[in-house]
């Protein structure tokens, strides 16, 4: 009796080890995943290219879609460039990887807002806003009352910037403007992405045939 109560003991023994090395291989594959993940941000389709007699050049409209933090597309928005190399002036927070691999709810990967397209010609340069400094972008705004974390995280945006201790208390790594831009043509999707642990990246693709020459109401 007493060998079989050894041989059940040690087998219940080696059961919840095998459980506890299970969980923690998992938790740790989850931290990995949160570090490598990244969420679209954003999608950008020409709708138009027209020549301008005036300038001789080509006027490209995009259609600008900015999705919100629950992943729903937010409402379009348009503009006309004279050109096609088009840049997005983002502001983006990147937030210790602790944070990031642990999953936490605001945290848990890069803050960014879109603040301005624009297109570089010298004095002839055009840009359009997309959000003001020192508001709750869109994308971040949720139903209800925005938590006090949030309001003085917006309100105290650039202070990160410049005050290392403030932003080690608030968990972040890093504040910097960055500019992710590519030449804009008709027949490609352009989809920026935030990576979680880094900054936006813009991708493109060939639209679906079967949307090509299409006019799709906004």
């Amino acid at each position: 009796m007493g060998r079989f109560l050894f041989i059940f003991l040690c087998l219940a023994v080696f059961g919840f080890w095998l459980i506890w090395r299970f969980d923690r291989e998992h938790v740790y594959q989850q931290m990995v995943e949160r570090l490598q993940a990244e969420s679209r941000a954003a999608q950008v389709l020409v709708t138009a290219v027209n020549y301008d007699e005036a300038t001789h050049r080509n006027l490209t409209t995009i259609k600008f879609v900015e999705e919100d933090s629950a992943g729903q597309d937010m409402p379009p928005k348009y503009f006309t460039f004279s050109g096609n190399l088009i840049q997005f002036q983002s502001l983006v927070v990147r937030f210790e990887d602790k944070f990031v691999a642990a999953g936490d709810r605001f945290k848990g990967r890069s803050v960014y807002l879109f603040w301005k397209a624009f297109v570089l010609d010298g004095t002839k340069t055009l840009e359009f806003p997309i959000t003001q400094v020192n508001e709750i972008p869109g994308g971040y705004k949720v139903p209800g009352k925005a938590s006090g974390f949030e309001n003085r995280f917006w309100k105290n945006f650039w202070q990160f910037a410049f005050d290392e201790n403030l932003a080690h208390n608030a968990g972040i790594k890093s504040v910097q403007i960055e500019a992710p831009g590519v030449v804009f043509i008709p027949g490609y999707l352009y989809t920026i992405h935030i990576e979680h642990d880094g900054g936006l990246r813009i991708d493109a693709k060939p639209v679906e045939p079967i949307f090509r020459g299409e006019k799709i109401p906004a």
